[in-house]
């Protein structure tokens, strides 16, 4: 097993939860509720649902089964109308505080033992990518939304539009410069 596993896996999670936090330094008030179509969720619609999982997956991360009896999923896609930014960002924060305090207590050990989510076993290895997949996915809809919200003044998060090119250009000029021609570079032995 590779010792490091753990801590891609924090850093998987921190860069989702960064990723999505850069879209919601683009909302505007209004937007965190807002819908594209009647089917679809606002961005405060996932974060309760995100949080909802997180509390209910990490709580207890090795000793109970991850789908707590008191989690109402459903109930996680329905916003009161008295929901605040604040609301949802405190949501935000306490469902990563229980993602990081349940991983920080991890050890490589406990890779292969077992864990239950929904009655279903996996071992914590599985259910730690369960987890990093489902979070990705979310933080990319935030994103999509937000990006589609803002048009024309979207900030972007990585690689601006059209500059790619001028990317691998900056790159490759401090490759040189570090390692001159490749000549001189240190063997991978």
């Amino acid at each position: 097993m590779n010792p490091s596993y753990l801590a891609e896996a924090r850093r998987s999670f921190r860069e989702y939860k960064m990723l999505a936090e850069g879209a919601f330094a683009q909302l505007r008030a209004e937007e965190w509720t807002r819908q594209i179509d009647p089917e679809s969720n606002s961005v405060a619609t996932i974060v309760k649902h995100m949080a909802g999982n997180m509390r209910s997956r990490w709580t207890d991360f090795l000793t109970s089964d991850g789908e707590k009896p008191d989690r109402n999923r459903d109930q996680e896609f329905i916003l009161d109308a008295a929901t605040t930014s604040q609301d949802i960002v405190g949501w935000w924060e306490s469902g990563w505080n229980c993602v990081f305090t349940a991983l920080d207590a991890l050890r490589e050990e406990d890779l292969n033992r077992r864990v239950r989510i929904r009655g279903q076993e996996y071992t914590v290895l599985e259910a730690v990518n369960r987890q990093v997949t489902h979070y990705a996915y979310h933080a990319g809809q935030i994103v999509f939304l937000v990006k589609h919200f803002r048009g024309a003044e979207w900030k972007s998060l990585t690689i601006p539009k059209g500059q790619s090119a001028a990317l691998g250009a900056n790159m490759e000029a401090a490759r040189r410069e570090r390692w001159g021609n490749g000549n001189d570079r240190p063997s991978s032995s």
